[in-house]
């Protein structure tokens, strides 16, 4: 597949906030692409919670075969539409880096206690992981990604607007990403990929965990004809064949939805650069009309049926304490914290508060858990 105009282009990046060479044998994308790998917040994905704590099953997902998922929808869908696939797959390796442990339990606690201090938000936590938290390189802290990369972790999503995180409105004040703008159009990919992915196996760990039936699932739409379709070619399929094979099927449908749908948008709006698809006002890269709908008669059912189930509910409630608990004991004494985390906690209160946040959020849920026990005892 030739690259589209509107592609962005490595050779054109805005570039890095501190200068570096050019990468040998690299581009600039793949070079960001590599360091998130390489990145220690991106190895502690594999113990945080995506819905269920990480340690109540070995085949539930976790962020890290989240994200993963995430970036394998995210590239075949740039690849169809001729954009940069490494861009891509950065923005979508990152998406979930600022993620707390317990999920967004964890991150309702932590906004909660940190609403005096500038609030807190896992895409701006994200930010500021691979701007100033991660440590490894001697020229810079964080990971020097270029401007486009960092864009996209920021807003790919949509434009940040109104009161920001403190976060976000730090690094933004020294290196602007243009908030108020949409996204390149490869970041906008990988928000409807993290849909894609998450709306998809959200449905195989529910049916695994028994919180809702077959039955239950193949009466929604989307889902229910793709159970046909495999019923009609296959009758006496295993149920776990069946079920795999159906949600495959509807994995496929959401893809080319996108891509057919974002391709006649392009069609219609005509952009000649990647410049142009920010300017647009509204994104490109979309659900059609019909399978949004039907994707929010399927996120309803997960919300009352898994989401908040009573099991779920209760590990909820469990997690936000420890988050709580660990907050408070932090704060009271950030020697508890390891040497190079507590040395540098001021003893203003707002950057106390705010270093004592980055280092829970930073967390695994198994090592929450560990220092909660050790702390307080069994939670």
């Amino acid at each position: 597949m030739s690259r589209a105009r509107f592609a962005t282009h490595p050779d054109e990046s805005r570039g890095r906030l501190v200068h570096e060479d050019p990468a040998r044998h690299r581009s600039a994308f793949q070079r960001d692409r590599d360091r998130i790998i390489h990145a220690s917040a991106f190895r502690r994905l594999k113990h945080k919670t995506q819905v269920f704590v990480e340690h109540e099953g070995d085949y539930y997902r976790t962020r890290l075969t989240h994200s993963i998922e995430v970036a394998q929808v995210a590239r075949t869908i740039a690849k169809t539409l001729g954009l940069d696939e490494e861009l891509t797959e950065a923005v979508a390796l990152a998406h979930a880096l600022g993620h707390t442990p317990f999920g967004h339990t964890g991150e309702d606690a932590l906004h909660d206690l940190m609403t005096a201090y500038g609030g807190f938000e896992h895409n701006a936590q994200a930010l500021k992981i691979v701007t100033e938290l991660e440590t490894h390189y001697a020229a810079f802290d964080g990971l020097n990604l270029t401007w486009e990369t960092l864009e996209g972790i920021a807003k790919h999503n949509g434009p940040v607007t109104g009161s920001l995180p403190h976060a976000l409105a730090s690094y933004n004040a020294r290196h602007d990403l243009e908030l108020s703008s949409h996204a390149g159009p490869e970041a906008q990919v990988a928000a409807l990929a993290d849909d894609i992915a998450y709306n998809n196996h959200d449905i195989d760990d529910g049916l695994r965990a028994g919180f809702f039936t077959v039955e239950e699932v193949a009466a929604l739409p989307l889902i229910g004809p793709c159970f046909e379709a495999v019923d009609a070619t296959w009758s006496d399929l295993h149920p776990r064949r069946r079920r795999y094979e159906a949600l495959r099927r509807v994995f496929g449908l959401m893809v080319d939805d996108v891509i057919a749908e974002s391709r006649a948008a392009l069609a219609q709006s005509q952009p000649q650069s990647a410049a142009d698809i920010r300017a647009l006002g509204a994104p490109v890269i979309r659900f059609s009309e019909t399978l949004f709908r039907d994707l929010q008669v399927i996120r309803r059912f997960l919300f009352q049926r898994m989401y908040r189930h009573e099991d779920v509910a209760a590990t909820r409630a469990q997690s936000e304490r420890v988050v709580r608990d660990l907050f408070a004991a932090l704060m009271a004494d950030p020697t508890l914290m390891p040497e190079e985390w507590h040395v540098s906690a001021s003893q203003a209160e707002a950057a106390r508060a705010r270093r004592v946040a980055d280092y829970v959020a930073g967390m695994t849920d198994r090592f929450a858990l560990t220092l909660h026990s050790r702390l307080f005892g069994c939670p």
